[in-house]
């Protein structure tokens, strides 16, 4: 635009003098000059909002150095505010006192100060009208008495912040005031400088000192740019209380009370803030993308081809190789030959597993020439396709891997859009309003109770000995705030308290981020809580609430840690690098636990203890740096349908004082053992932080015995249990054994796929009671695929043990009953039973790769009876027992040697054991309907190498 000649350029530098009268009027031109007008906006706008005494920087005082969008949208909130208190003058046009309204447009400036028409505040008050414009000049005001506004005034102090002091206690009993550029400190007589009950107060660019202001419903306050040293404000039954970029600081106890609910009866002002706040700009994201950890997750399916063949066992060929040469038929032959009946397929191990390459002990002779072919057909359970019907490979350095869009974490704006509930809450303005404050160096941040409604938004909480309390029924809104190095818990709620608490930056402090206790229940949802140095989220004393949607991590305890009957429901979290356990539940504590990424902890990834009964389903429990869940002494809960994945201690641990359900999990490339079951007791006094040390969980840090004060509920799931279960799982390419069980108490072992372990399928080195082992399929494990210690009472029972690098079965035991097993393919014996061992061996069928079918060592005690024993690789191979062990029964036993070239054996009448179809199930009907097939995001987590021992690294420490 150039107009009379002159460019743009130096149009904006002559309108740069103009004041804002002029700019409006210029405005009103045409839309040439209006555009021109908006242009000043980092220029003109930016000298009238950062001149203007009555308001400060728009981002003070949390980013002083942070730009607004808009200087000119800037200074039009604030000038749009300054004007609220002023607005029940149109109230009056309508009234009898038509005529004060008319003396308010001609108000007039009553000067007070030396020199001046007035001495004293006190002198100018008895002297004004309504709306009448009060101007202190430089100096320190002391007023004697109380002062009592009875009209609505505007008190505004002259010259720069700090110049002129107020001493005073006022109490406003008019309906409207505004004060502005005061320092006001307490009279002699009374620590409360301020105190309205009805009326409206507005506080623009002011100072408060070692005071107290009080607000009673139904009045309202409006506060901005104001510094609170020592200060406390009391905001009781308060419909609406805005107070926005202010500083506390210092306090000596809470910098901000909220207390009792909001005010049904309204004063005028409410309408207006209520519209003002409305019209603000919302601290609620559009898109919250910048919330989102930039978690790297790579690709890395490593599917298994599942492919079928018949089994042709050749003298140099491993198990599963197609036969290459023709058969050299045996000289010897036995009893009748098993009836060919409908094949059942194998399912053949993938070219990459690790099953290959390592021959039991005792293995090292070499083959003889002589090779002789038939076929066996059975069936394998190879392990079960997880995270959205993908397959996890061994994992590498640098390895991660994807999830499934369950597992995904959305934005705080996607998760208010799918509950509409905490949209709701998150829009609602009611009580109080505290944005854009910055809460330091003091006592306490703000606390409501007894009914109170508070919603906090982009504040700054540090250096407190806490930020938030929330107890007695009352209700916050907690959005975009950082709480930082508070001294206990960042927020605290207690006694029905509850809320939403989304979006917020939690960090360094020293107790847990967030306190949930006596029954208080909040949404907890898309906040960042780490680096703390206990723990994350504390849920005790039958506390409640919905944590969903959250990264907690690094912190030095459990990132999330229910006790005391704490039953949180916790969903869609990552939990990640804490230095204690992912998640802990002790101390009778309860929980579902569903859907989370607990990943790179220190300890285990989820430890239960001590009457503890969570339900923890779906999870997703990987890259740990000790054991994946851990079931600690007197633990309980079901653990369902989760992925335990390449930790480098045990994908499960659990004590035989135990009683878990583990059911439905994957159970894969840990470090040690996939379950282990151990008997020995933990110290308790050696428990770091987060695994079951006397923590200290009281307000400001005293010890509090929270079992007394604890009230029972009912819960369906708190139900009888007497035996731990571990049924249905696929436990698969773990370091050491499958399963390996040291324990004094029964314990079931129903339905799971055992596979290609880097030790035993199952290990039995101490049962003292019945460990009952039903309707598993232990395959392909490098060494035997069971094995039983001395002095253990072990039941195998519809078990199928195929192709396992050692013996199918080996005992020591003094009381074992293998019964209605399939025993086929392993490169061991099929069944060794050792010296000293007591084994009933009824109704199998067996057969060993090389080695004999039943092969009995030394004075061994042993009643085998009605079992189908297959030749090996000659009619040598059926059975061997030394001579003259009359202990050792053998009873109407079947025999079966081939006859002719490529003869086929079939396991049938019954098919292949195990029988697994009916058994094999996911995660509870309940929660089956989750769509896990699309792939979303990526987590990258480092692996390192190698193990430390065969021992659980937990118990190692311990």
């Amino acid at each position: 635009m150039e107009a009379g000649g002159l460019p743009l350029e130096l149009w904006r530098m002559i309108l740069a003098y103009l004041h804002l009268p002029d700019l409006g009027r210029c405005s009103l031109v045409c839309r040439a000059w209006y555009e021109l007008i908006l242009s000043l906006d980092s220029t003109r706008w930016r000298q009238l909002c950062l001149g203007c005494t009555e308001c400060r920087h728009p981002n003070w005082p949390n980013q002083p150095d942070v730009e607004p969008e808009s200087w000119r949208e800037a200074f039009k909130q604030h000038y749009l505010a300054s004007k609220t208190w002023t607005k029940n003058a149109l109230d009056l046009e309508s009234s009898v006192c038509f005529s004060l309204f008319r003396r308010r447009k001609e108000r007039r400036t009553l000067s007070v100060g030396p020199g001046h028409e007035f001495d004293s505040l006190g002198s100018a008050l008895a002297m004004a009208s309504l709306y009448d414009r009060i101007v202190l000049f430089p100096g320190v005001y002391e007023e004697q008495g109380e002062i009592i506004l009875k009209v609505p005034v505007e008190i505004v102090g002259q010259g720069k912040l700090g110049e002129v002091a107020l001493l005073a206690s006022i109490d406003q009993h008019c309906s409207t005031t505004r004060l502005c550029n005061l320092v006001f400190m307490p009279a002699w007589f009374s620590p409360i400088m301020y105190k309205t009950t009805s009326g409206h107060v507005q506080f623009d660019n002011c100072n408060f000192e070692n005071g107290h202001i009080q607000v009673h419903g139904p009045g309202t306050c409006q506060v901005k740019f104001c510094i609170f040293k020592n200060t406390h404000v009391f905001l009781h039954n308060v419909p609406l209380c805005v107070l926005e970029n202010c500083e506390f600081v210092g306090s000596e106890n809470n910098s901000v009370t909220v207390e009792g609910h909001p005010s049904a009866d309204k004063n005028w002002a409410y309408k207006y803030l209520l519209g003002l706040v409305r019209s603000s700009p919302s601290l609620i994201p559009k898109e919250d993308t910048d919330f989102l950890m930039s978690l790297d997750l790579e690709s890395r399916d490593q599917a298994w081809s599942p492919r079928t063949c018949d089994i042709v066992i050749e003298g140099s060929q491993s198990p599963t190789s197609p036969a290459s040469s023709s058969p050299k038929p045996s000289s010897k032959a036995s009893s009748q030959e098993a009836e060919v009946a409908s094949d059942v397929e194998r399912v053949a191990q993938t070219p990459d597993s690790s099953d290959g390459g390592l021959s039991p002990s005792g293995e090292g002779e070499e083959e003889d020439e002589e090779q002789l072919t038939y076929r066996l057909s059975y069936q394998v359970q190879g392990p079960r396709p997880v995270l959205g019907g993908s397959f996890l490979g061994p994992p590498l350095p640098g390895a991660s891997i994807q999830l499934p869009s369950c597992l995904v974490l959305n934005s705080l704006q996607q998760e208010l859009q799918k509950d509409k509930e905490a949209m709701a809450l998150a829009s609602s303005v009611q009580g109080c309003l505290i944005r854009k404050c910055l809460f330091r160096d003091g006592k306490g941040g703000v606390f409501v109770c007894s009914y109170g409604r508070a919603k906090m938004e982009g504040n700054i909480f540090r250096n407190l000995t806490y930020a938030v309390r929330c107890i007695h029924n009352s209700k916050i809104v907690m959005l975009r705030n950082d709480i930082y190095r508070c001294r206990a818990s960042g927020i605290f709620l207690r006694l029905e308290g509850g809320g939403l608490i989304a979006g917020n930056n939690i960090y360094h402090n020293a107790e847990a981020g967030v306190d949930i206790r006596k029954r208080s229940n909040p949404l907890i949802l898309c906040n960042q809580i780490h680096h703390g140095l206990r723990s994350g989220i504390v849920v005790l004393g039958n506390g409640k609430g919905i944590i969903r949607n959250n990264q907690i991590f690094s912190n030095k305890e459990a990132g999330i840690y229910i006790l005391y009957h704490g039953n949180p429901v916790v969903s869609g979290n990552h939990i990640f690098k804490g230095r204690a356990a992912g998640i802990a539940v002790n101390e009778n504590g309860k929980g579902l636990i569903t859907e989370n990424v607990i990943r790179e902890n220190q300890w285990g990834g989820v430890d239960i203890r001590r009457g503890a009964i969570p339900v923890l389903r779906s999870n997703l429990i990987c890259f740990g740096y000790s054991d994946g869940v851990v079931v600690g002494d007197e633990g309980k809960g079901l653990i369902e349908g989760n992925t335990i994945y390449a930790n480098k201690g045990c994908g499960v641990w659990m004590m035989s004082s135990s009683l878990p359900h583990v059911t439905s999990n994957h159970v894969s490339y840990n470090g040690l053992y996939g379950v282990a079951v151990f008997s020995q007791k933990d110290g308790i006094s050696e428990f770091p932080g987060g695994h079951g040390a006397q923590e200290n969980f009281s307000e400001d840090g005293d010890a509090i015995l929270w079992e007394t004060e604890l009230e029972k509920e009912d819960d369906p799931l708190c139900r009888p249990i007497t035996i731990a279960l571990v049924e249905s799982n696929s436990i698969n390419h773990n370091g050491a054994s499958g399963l390996y069980v040291q324990s004094s108490e029964v314990l079931h072992v129903i339905s799971n796929v055992i596979h290609a372990n880097g030790d035993r399928g199952i290990s039995v080195a101490q049962s003292g009671q019945l460990t009952r082992v039903a309707n598993n399929s232990i395959s392909c494990n490098r060494q035997s695929g069971v094995k039983v210690e001395t002095q253990c009472k072990v039941e195998l029972r519809g078990n199928g043990i195929y192709d396992n690098r050692g013996h199918g079965i080996i005992t020591k035991g003094e009381s074992t009953v293998v019964v209605e097993n399939d025993i086929i393919g392993n490169r061991g014996s099929g069944l060794q039973l050792l010296p000293r061992s007591d084994t009933k061996v009824i109704k199998n069928r067996i057969h060993s790769f090389r080695a004999y079918g039943i092969a009995v060592r030394g004075r061994a005690k042993a009643l085998v009876q009605e079992n189908i024993i297959f030749q090996g690789k000659n009619n040598k191979t059926i059975f061997q027992q030394i001579t003259n062990n009359r202990e050792c029964i053998m009873q109407n036993n079947k025999f079966l040697v081939f006859k002719k070239k490529s003869d086929t054996w079939r396991l049938v009448n019954p098919p292949a054991r195990p029988h697994l179809e009916n058994s094999l199930r996911g995660p509870s009907a309940a929660h089956g309907g989750q769509k896990v097939a699309a792939m979303a995001t990526r987590i990258t987590a480092r692996v390192e190498g190698g193990y430390h021992s065969n021992r659980s690294i937990f118990c190692t420490i311990l």
